[in-house]
């Protein structure tokens, strides 16, 4: 049996502090005055909670993308050969997209898999619908997310199968047989922080259901890179890689594993090739392979190799190697990009993958700029169309582009959801304005809503910090933003300025950072910024002055850790000073209470402001345990939340720490997490204390009891790293690292959802204030379909309710005025159409036709705010004459602002039971109309909607073919006409339309007199 799930606006479950107690909820609706079953409330647990609401879980809530459409890095990248137009490429944390029209749309076809991190895509030459991924982005670098191995699709995409390889956490290369789909060769780079066995060249005879290591040099080196001769598949070169990244940012190991192989028998064996090669005294790091496609005894390579790097060229099938150039540019960061690729018709044509795109006409001794800046930099990954070569796909840190006329124009990388975000607040605008920074791009502040439909290029724009930054919207003026490290930007005139504490001449010692430090707000003393570095700064004046109120909280000294394994002892490895802030908590209590985490795995605490600070680290947070968020409780100053990312020390498992008694002592809550929930963020919600959000490498979590238990709340949102999240008003809002901004609209049912001790066959959840906000629309031409645009909130008030069973009878939603009349009813037998107004891209909840849901378990309903509809005959004029904001069948009255009954009724007559909750509407903030302009427009309007019901009553009486009949529904267009007028804006209707409408309602009572 479920938990009964009841409707009342209940005590919340315990908070954080200890002994257990009840804390009040904090009201964010209207007063209740409503009836339902009583409610003893007590602690719950999150599975307890997702058991009671049934197999859909809280499946009717949603998130919705809000862009920036601005793409993030793409790792893997591929055409495929003979089907023109068509291309897979791999986001970084943002899955696998398909695009069939040279790049003009992507869709994303990954979604649902386990691992977004994508290192390699290979398309088999034979069978092009056979499509293998690699996951884990093939890299070594901060920031990077681990994948879980090899997936093969035998439908171009449509389903997936994960095969293995699940603990080599990254892939940067398949290649397939060309004349076999089953045979492959997969590069696993292994673990970015740590030594593990499953790293290294694999093969596999049967489509990857089963591998076989044919090439490593033990738990430290992995495989970057394979290639197949052209003209013969047994022939193969591979590179090995010894790298590593370090506990701390920006630390790399490199070490004498290093090279390149051959084999001439599929892979059985293999020999090392050195001959004109730099070797592990010069430094030999990353190559990257390519043969060229008509010459198959030609190969180029890109190595890394400090001074002796650069682009090597064999014309003997790999046996020996020149360096064709000392320019440094064509192969720079060879260990990052490590791409090269060859023209299929001719040799000595061949590009790179730099910071820009080089090309190269003479075999590699000279080059020139094929793409770069502005246009995107940082080049990942290049594919050349074998039958088409003028078509080129280029992966880039700023998406996929693609040229078909051979460089001259590109496809656009707006078009593209795979942001990867940093950090998210929001300001106080209306609508808030959501801000992050964005890797590779610099920063983005995004509207929540747009004013056409959609949320589109029009609603977002830069804001001046750089692209790992916070932003920090200035909560007494929505308008200016400071970010980054640390700038100010004023929306209204564009200008930034370098407002930070530290300049060129600061020491290290003085003024430390890595790439993503905090700047925040104190969410009590308005004005008061935070910047952290390894110090944190205070400012009051918006940056003019600064004062460091905490010494350099970071370690003084530390023990290497173990992962360091056979890197212990190089130079790399010698322990210094070298962590930062990572992590801030202003209480939202107490202005002197703040909360710091560091990224060498330290937690202090101050209680004065920053005078001083006492060290609280917990024995098990180990040296380079990266405190990656905090969280003050919103209601008990001694109690906080620290989410602990330990992947830099090899380890992907979840740690979230709570203390409840100011940092004493903690204790490690992470029941119900999965394994490899490697966390970076945590929220509680401030209207209801112990109800936490948790932001993981691949989704998100929440807690209904202070962290005791945890349970998905992933919902539809894609499989992607959750950077960042924060609750803005009743939304949570999310910072991905691959696929944008996301919100959640309305909390309401986590924040009400009890144990209840009663089992209640119906509960109505209390709405949260409803604004009467416009079904926006374009009111210019239409937005093309195909152009990318994040999706607007519900326009309306939002309506959960969830059911113990099944109801098998009728389910009735009505809603009343404060006067008792009900103003509109649905039944589950009823059809609430989709909005089809002219011109409009509908939202998720405008697009579909709703009914009230009917099974067991938690529901969410969207009100128009609208009365009841006018009844009306057949449509009897063209479209054309329409007015743009009027609905293709006529929309009752908008309701006035004020106070609503909404009753949920199960059942009928005797039988029925029912329960009702208080509802308020309120207007759009930016709507200025008094009170009484909206009455006269409601008045008007149901005048006119009365008219058209009367008019279709006694039209339909008549029959269509009488003078009196065909008399009343011109009638009955003009009153249409005129109440798409009336209710075409939040105004007053004018006059001229006031007495239009009068006249013309007259005319109707005259004509509906005289045909009784």
């Amino acid at each position: 049996m479920r938990l009964a799930l009841v409707s009342l606006l209940v005590a919340a479950p315990l908070a954080c502090a200890a002994p257990p107690r009840a804390a009040p909820v904090v009201a964010r609706h209207a007063p209740s005055d409503t009836h339902g079953p009583s409610v003893v409330a007590g602690p719950i647990s999150s599975a307890d909670l997702l058991v009671g609401l049934g197999p859909a879980g809280l499946s009717a809530l949603r998130y919705r993308h809000i862009g920036p459409f601005r793409g993030g890095r793409v790792k893997a990248a591929t055409g495929v050969a003979g089907r023109p137009g068509l291309f897979y490429i791999g986001a970084v944390n943002g899955g696998v997209f398909r695009s069939d029209d040279y790049g003009r749309t992507w869709s994303p076809i990954f979604d649902a898999q386990d691992s977004a991190s994508i290192g390699a895509i290979a398309v088999a030459p034979s069978s092009p619908d056979v499509v293998y991924v690699g996951s884990g982005e093939g890299m070594q670098r901060p920031d990077l997310s681990t994948g879980d191995g090899l997936y093969r699709s035998k439908d171009g995409g449509t389903t997936w199968k994960h095969l293995g390889l699940r603990d080599g956490q990254q892939i940067p290369q398949i290649v397939v047989d060309p004349k076999n789909p089953e045979r492959l060769y997969i590069a696993v780079l292994g673990h970015p922080y740590g030594p593990n066995e499953e790293r290294g060249l694999y093969r596999s005879k049967d489509g990857g259901e089963t591998v076989q290591k044919v090439l490593g040099a033990g738990p430290d080196v992995g495989a970057a890179d394979v290639v197949i001769d052209p003209s013969d598949p047994q022939t193969l070169l591979a590179a090995l890689w010894e790298s590593r990244e370090a506990p701390w940012e920006n630390g790399t190991f490199r070490g004498p594993g290093s090279g390149l192989y051959k084999s001439k028998d599929g892979g059985s064996t293999w020999r090392k090739i050195t001959r004109g090669l730099p070797g592990e005294a010069e430094g030999l790091g990353r190559i990257g392979l390519t043969y060229a496609p008509s010459l198959p005894s030609r190969m180029y390579a890109t190595v890394d190799a400090r001074a002796k790097g650069g682009l090597y060229r064999s014309d003997d099938g790999g046996e020996s190697w020149t360096r064709t150039t000392d320019d440094a540019r064509v192969t720079d960061r060879g260990d990052d990009f490590a791409e090269v690729k060859v023209h299929p018709r001719d040799p000595d044509t061949i590009f790179t993958a730099s910071i820009v795109t080089w090309k190269s006409t003479d075999g590699g001794k000279t080059f020139h700029a094929f793409r770069g800046a502005p246009g995107g930099d940082d080049y990942q990954k290049i594919w050349i169309d074998p039958a088409r070569p003028e078509t080129i796909l280029l992966g880039s840190d700023q998406g996929a582009v693609v040229t078909v006329n051979g460089g001259r124009t590109f496809s656009s990388w707006y078009n593209q959801p795979t942001a990867q975000m940093f950090h998210v607040t929001a300001d106080d605008a209306f609508p808030y304005r959501v801000c992050g920074g964005q890797q590779e791009s610099g920063s983005a502040c995004v509207s929540s809503r747009g004013n056409d439909g959609a949320i589109t290029a029009r609603d977002w724009h830069p804001a001046a910090f750089d692209e790992y930054g916070f932003g920090a919207p200035d909560p007494r003026d929505p308008d200016v933003v400071f970010g980054g490290r640390v700038s100010r930007w004023d929306r209204r005139t564009g200008q930034a300025q370098d407002v930070g504490p530290g300049t060129p001449a600061s020491s290290d010692a003085d003024y430390r950072v890595v790439r993503t430090v905090p700047v925040m707000f104190s969410p009590v003393e308005a004005g008061t910024l935070f910047h952290a570095a390894n110090r944190l700064w205070k400012t009051r004046d918006g940056g003019q002055h600064w004062t460091a109120i905490s010494p350099d909280l970071s370690r003084a000294e530390w023990s290497l850790p173990a992962n360091v394994g056979v890197y212990a002892g190089t130079a790399a490895a010698t322990p210094s000073r070298r962590g930062v802030i990572y992590a801030l908590a202003p209480s939202p209590l107490d202005k002197d209470l703040l909360w710091a985490g560091t990224d060498d795995g330290l937690l202090h605490v101050t209680t004065d402001g920053g005078q001083h600070w006492r060290d609280v680290t917990p024995p098990v947070l180990t040296p380079w345990a990266k405190v990656a968020g905090l969280e003050a409780s919103h209601v008990d100053r001694n109690c906080a939340w620290a989410a602990i990312n330990t992947l830099r020390l090899d380890d992907p498992r979840p740690h979230v720490l709570r203390t409840r008694d100011g940092g004493a002592t903690w204790q490690r809550v992470v029941d119900g997490l999965p394994a490899g929930a490697n966390v970076n963020a945590i929220r509680e919600d401030p209207a209801r204390p112990g109800l936490l959000y948790l932001g993981t490498e691949r989704a998100v979590f929440v807690s209904m009891d202070a962290g005791d238990s945890w349970a998905s709340l992933r919902l539809n949102l894609p499989n992607t790293s959750v950077r960042d999240l924060i609750v803005k008003g009743d939304d949570l809002v999310l910072a991905t690292h691959g696929r944008g901004f996301w919100i959640l609209d309305d909390v309401a049912p986590l924040r009400q959802l009890s144990r209840a001790s009663l089992s209640s066959p119906i509960g109505l959840f209390l709405p949260e204030i409803a604004l009467r906000v416009r079904f926006s629309t374009n009111t210019d031409t239409p937005i093309p379909p195909d152009e990318p645009v994040g999706e607007n909130p519900p326009d309306g008030a939002i309506v959960d309710y969830a059911l113990h069973d099944a109801v098998t009878g009728v389910l009735t939603l009505s809603i009343r005025d404060d006067s008792g009349r009900v103003v509109r009813r649905f039944r589950n037998d009823d059809v609430h159409p989709a909005a089809a107004d002219v011109g409009q891209i509908p939202s998720y909840w405008q697009r579909r036709a709703q009914t009230l849901g009917v099974t067991a378990g938690l529901h969410r309903f969207v009100w128009d705010l609208h009365e009841e509809s006018p009844r009306v005959a057949e449509r009897t004029f063209p479209m054309s004459a329409v007015p743009r904001d009027t609905p293709s069948e006529p929309r009752g009255p908008w309701v006035l602002p004020g106070r609503y009954t909404v009753e949920l009724a199960s059942g009928e007559g005797a039988h029925a039971e029912s329960v009702t909750r208080a509802l308020v509407v309120a207007m759009d903030p930016r709507v200025k109309t008094p009170l009484e302009g909206l009455r006269a427009q409601h008045a008007l309007s149901r005048a006119l909607c009365e008219a058209l019901t009367r008019n279709t009553e006694a039209s339909h009486a008549l029959g269509k073919d009488t003078p009196a009949a065909s008399a009343l529904r011109k009638t009955a267009r003009r009153l249409r006409e005129l109440l798409g007028m009336v209710q075409q804006a939040d105004l007053a209707p004018t006059p001229q339309v006031t007495a239009a409408s009068k006249a013309v309602i007259a005319e109707e009572a005259a004509l509906e007199s005289r045909a009784k």
